[in-house]
């Protein structure tokens, strides 16, 4: 069996903003069963959402679920052992995807009364996760013959994007009610994340290997090019060409496929090649705008702060101060 870690890349390399869900309110001293991963269990008809709490520092501790669980950090820190990879930090806004029976060893080297760490874990029924791949198959197929959509679940750690969050702060507020639907919408907002998180798998499959699928992907290759003349005006009209598509097919296609629109992606593309260029430069804000393929500095400035979450001035400073 081969496991599959997606790290992020350090952070004084490229900073992009993540999410991470609603904060639940910590259980009182008094009312914790123990102070090393304290469980609270909410439970719905196809998933189980678990909160882990740790309130003192502890090393090489197990946890293992008998299902697929889908694990976000919401404070603090953890250091994470899973078989054939390396030992990784664990921080709020991200997630992580793991198989069932697969276990975690899991340290807790800074965890304190004053800033425990807490964790979500949500379970997923295997039957449910079958099912939902399936229904997404036969009803919202993919564009390239062959292709089909599914979930790997093997040590997939990602960054959280707002739509997952979204998704996950759904089923956190689904797990304080007690009507009697709450069944029926906390499946709703899985089968929203089964796809969320397809759609990140696709993007790092895709997106980030584009250049090994641009032969037999339309989709790959549309990317490709899209790298390759980055800094040049792009229309919809001629990416739609290249991938042989009328416009509002590809259109469709590519945000059904990846969770975000072409205009999108090239925005979140120049980005990247913009804190590349704060990164490892002496130019000037706006030299740096103009380089990346923005012909307007203000328009720069509120989508670099968007996507990242800082100015780009900011971003360079946070740079040279963790460099």
């Amino acid at each position: 069996m081969v496991f599959v870690v997606f790290l992020k890349l350090p952070l004084s390399n490229y900073l992009m903003k993540s999410y991470t869900p609603n904060l639940i309110a910590l259980t009182e001293e008094h009312l914790l069963e123990t102070p090393v991963e304290h469980r609270s269990t909410f439970q719905f008809q196809n998933c189980e959402l678990n909160v882990f709490e740790t309130h003192k520092p502890a090393d090489r501790v197990d946890l293992t679920f008998n299902a697929p669980v889908v694990a976000a950090m919401l404070r603090g820190k953890k250091v994470m052992h899973l078989h054939n990879a390396n030992p990784f930090e664990f921080y709020p806004g991200e997630s992580l995807i793991l198989p069932s029976h697969e276990t975690m060893v899991i340290d807790f080297p800074d965890a304190s009364k004053e800033s425990p760490t807490q964790c979500l874990a949500l379970t997923i029924s295997e039957d449910f996760i079958r099912s939902t791949v399936s229904q997404f198959n036969e009803h919202m197929p993919k564009c390239e013959d062959g292709d089909e959509w599914s979930l790997n679940m093997q040590n997939y750690h990602l960054n959280n994007s707002e739509d997952i969050t979204k998704t996950l702060n759904r089923l956190i507020s689904l797990s304080r009610e007690t009507n009697s639907s709450k069944d029926t919408f906390a499946g709703f907002a899985l089968n929203e994340l089964l796809l969320r998180l397809m759609q990140t798998q696709a993007r790092h499959l895709l997106i980030d290997q584009a250049v090994h699928y641009m032969n037999n992907n339309r989709l790959a290759y549309v990317i490709q090019y899209i790298r390759e003349h980055l800094t040049e005006k792009l229309s919809m009209n001629q990416l739609s060409s290249l991938a042989c598509m009328s416009r509002p097919h590809f259109f469709r296609s590519f945000k059904r496929e990846f969770g975000m629109s072409p205009l999108e992606f090239i925005l979140q593309e120049r980005i990247k090649m913009a804190c590349r260029l704060l990164h490892q430069t002496r130019y000037t804000v706006s030299d740096v705008a103009f380089r990346s393929g923005f012909n307007n500095l203000n328009h720069f400035v509120d989508i670099f702060r968007r996507i990242t979450g800082y100015t780009p001035a900011n971003y360079r400073i946070t740079n040279l101060y963790l460099a």
